[in-house]
């Protein structure tokens, strides 16, 4: 069983074969998370295996037997593996609250949306009534309203009745995020308090960050290896004589929203950060194409413009003088 005794069984199983030098684990994050959390109490040394290829995965049959080889022999070559993050301390709390942060406010952005779409399509006298109220005073004012559930029938009470449910739900949502805020920041400066010293870097954008390095940032050898991590180092694109490098669209997305967002702050309020703001970015040169392609494009084209040329030359022609 996936549980302690379960791990516990598993743990002395491979050690009646010799010595335990390191075990691989796939899905560490998720899955993997309570074997791996076990094995690093037990003092053995745990790695991440990453899937393997695509070439490698068409050329191999799926199953249990032939993944926990092709792990094992990843992990003796050193190969595709990774150290995993711990989940046993502060980092991992302030995981698992951004977690339901994250899902209050997209609720919360919805019933919003919710809202705004459904006075739209209301009738004309509570359309009427409600217009031109901030965001605050509407959500308060239909929070407040006592429909008659027994006119439920008619669609003015109705509407009314989804006004003050999308009402209550969006107040019920900003306490529950304002509490949880709370406790975010107040980890974000338990593990690490110099974090939100830096000039527009605020609590969302630090612990963003926090979570991203782990528990156990030692992992990240260089400021690069944090940068490939946050998907913000270019990766180079080149080709014969061209040096070209794109952006990297993978890794860690919110990660690198958070770094963004923080670079675009930089460059309305600090002044070191505001001349890099009218530099030039690259130019993408077109992609070039057939000839075949261009040849045919440039047919069309000419007998288009001939047919109409033609076109208009006969309606020239049977116009009167006066008029052309």
């Amino acid at each position: 069983p996936a549980g302690l005794a379960g791990h516990a069984d598993l743990l002395c199983w491979m050690g009646s074969f010799g010595d335990i030098s390191s075990v691989g684990v796939e899905g560490t994050g998720n899955y993997g998370a309570g074997l791996t959390r076990f094995l690093l109490a037990e003092g053995t040394r745990v790695v991440e295996i990453v899937r393997p290829d695509r070439r490698v995965r068409r050329l191999r049959v799926k199953s249990d037997t032939l993944g926990s080889e092709t792990a094992a022999r990843a992990v003796l070559a050193g190969e595709r593996t990774s150290a995993p993050k711990h989940r046993d301390g502060a980092v991992e709390s302030l995981r698992a609250l951004r977690v339901a942060r994250t899902s209050a406010t997209k609720v919360r952005r919805t019933a919003l949306q919710l809202l705004r779409n459904t006075i739209v399509s209301a009738p004309d006298g509570l359309r009427e009534s409600v217009s031109g109220l901030t965001r605050t005073v509407l959500i308060r004012t239909c929070a407040a309203w006592r429909p008659n559930r027994d006119a439920a029938h008619e669609p003015t009470t109705a509407t009314r009745i989804a006004l003050r449910s999308l009402a209550r739900r969006i107040l019920v949502l900003e306490e529950e995020i304002k509490d949880l805020d709370e406790l975010i920041g107040g980890l974000v400066v338990r593990i690490n308090p110099r974090l939100t010293e830096i000039p527009c870097v605020g609590v969302e954008i630090a612990a963003q960050l926090l979570v991203t390095a782990g528990e156990n940032p030692e992992r990240l050898k260089s400021e690069a290896a944090f940068a490939m991590l946050c998907g913000v180092a270019p990766l180079p694109a080149s080709s014969g004589k061209t040096r070209r490098y794109r952006l990297n669209r993978g890794r860690d997305r919110a990660a690198n929203c958070a770094l963004h967002m923080a670079a675009i702050s930089r460059l309305r309020v600090d002044p070191r950060t505001r001349p890099t703001q009218h530099v030039e970015p690259p130019r993408a040169f077109p992609r070039r194409r057939s000839f075949a392609a261009s040849n045919a494009t440039w047919h069309a084209r000419s007998t288009s413009c001939s047919s109409q040329h033609h076109r208009a030359h006969s309606r020239a022609q049977k116009l009167p003088l006066d008029t052309i």
